[in-house]
């Protein structure tokens, strides 16, 4: 199965090699390599309830690699992408709060890995990406919760607490297909390796297969992106998603959900964003999320560019006596400079439920800083 993807693989690059020469000499400028590099750093503070108090330290750093076909001068509409990722420091939300929502989203142990590798190839309206892919880097995304540090409102808890989905940290191989119907009409397709393997048997995320017993991950999302509130744009999206695979006696497990994703500006300053999500009850333990908040520009006149952000989260988890976890964050982003930017957080965690007992809610206290370079 691992030979036939890297067949695919290649016959798509030969594809877009077969592109008429003529039509890349104008089109772009520049280096056809591009590098970045980044680094966020998180202090966080359990300052009341949850398992314990205390404050540790987590950090994300990743070195990203893109090289453009098209800038290159070898066909048009090819790109080719690496991300390397390294996360180190404390677990906050498995040691101090207890929550399962995951008060950073950059939790993740002390780990080097290869988090993205993959090809794109534009065609005309279409877009086809190959390769080891984050799911929520295309699907279930919303533009303005991306600003919080609480990983739910990233990818849905009812997605990530139910099926063993490729995203940060242990991503898989995928297929993702994209139709540009219109500028305001967008359909994603994608398919997945059902069950990426763990960091204990891959700890580099460089060795991958797929069979049978690992299954797949299907996903559509539909997206409309249109001017609907007194001449604001808006952007709205829903997806749905099944996922099978074997388990450890070799016995079909069918899984699947539905999920909505809303950004709506309501003014120059002002935007807001909710999020649904829905599991059968009978498969999942966390069977309905949902989230709303808004993103505020230029609270203070000397710092036109800040944002304030106030969410909520709010995840039901039938698996035990707990019941529902919400999380209600407030976040203050300010950019320092070009590449430097600081920013103060604090969450409430009502039920933390991740510890599987009955824990007292929790106040934790962030400072978040991210460089780029």
């Amino acid at each position: 199965m691992k030979s036939m993807y890297l067949v695919l693989v290649m016959s798509f690059i030969l594809v877009g090699s077969s592109v008429a020469q003529s039509s890349v000499d104008s089109v772009k400028s520049g280096p056809a390599f591009h590098f970045e590099g980044s680094y966020i750093g998180d202090v966080v503070s359990n300052l009341k309830g949850g398992i314990k108090r205390g404050t540790t330290y987590l950090g994300l750093a990743n070195i990203k690699g893109m090289y453009d076909t098209e800038i290159a001068r070898q066909w048009k509409g090819g790109k080719f992408f690496v991300n390397v990722a390294n996360t180190h420091g404390g677990q906050p939300s498995a040691t101090l709060v207890g929550d399962f929502q995951g008060v950073s989203n950059i939790e993740a142990g002390d780990l080097t890995f290869m988090y993205e590798l993959w090809f794109k190839q534009s065609f005309g309206k279409l877009e086809l990406t190959l390769g080891l892919q984050d799911l929520n880097a295309d699907f279930a995304v919303s533009d303005n919760g991306a600003i919080f540090t609480n990983g739910s409102f990233g990818i849905h808890s009812s997605i990530s607490d139910n099926i063993t989905a490729p995203i940060f940290p242990l991503t898989a191989l995928g297929f993702n297909l994209q139709w540009r119907i219109s500028d305001a009409y967008l359909w994603k397709n994608a398919v997945f390796d059902g069950t990426p393997d763990d960091y204990d048997t891959n700890p580099y995320n460089i060795h991958w297969k797929m069979s049978e017993n690992q299954g797949f991950l299907a996903v559509t999302e539909f997206q409309v992106k249109k001017t609907l509130l007194a001449g604001k744009l808006g952007t709205y999206k829903l997806g749905a998603y099944y996922h099978q695979h074997n388990d450890s006696i070799n016995v079909a497990q069918k899984n699947g959900g539905f999920y909505f994703v809303g950004d709506q500006q309501v003014s120059d300053r002002l935007s807001l964003f909710t999020q649904l999500g829905l599991n059968p009850k009978h498969l999942n333990k966390n069977n309905q999320y949902y989230s709303f908040g808004f993103n505020y520009t230029g609270a203070f006149e000397k710092r036109p560019n800040d944002q304030l952000g106030i969410a909520v989260a709010n995840a039901l988890n039938d698996a035990n006596t707990v019941g529902s976890e919400t999380t209600i964050e407030l976040i203050y982003h300010m950019k320092i400079c070009e590449n430097v930017f600081l920013r103060p957080d604090i969450q409430y965690i009502i039920n933390p439920a991740g510890a599987g007992v009955k824990l007292n809610n929790a106040l934790v206290g962030f400072i978040r800083f991210g460089l780029t370079f």
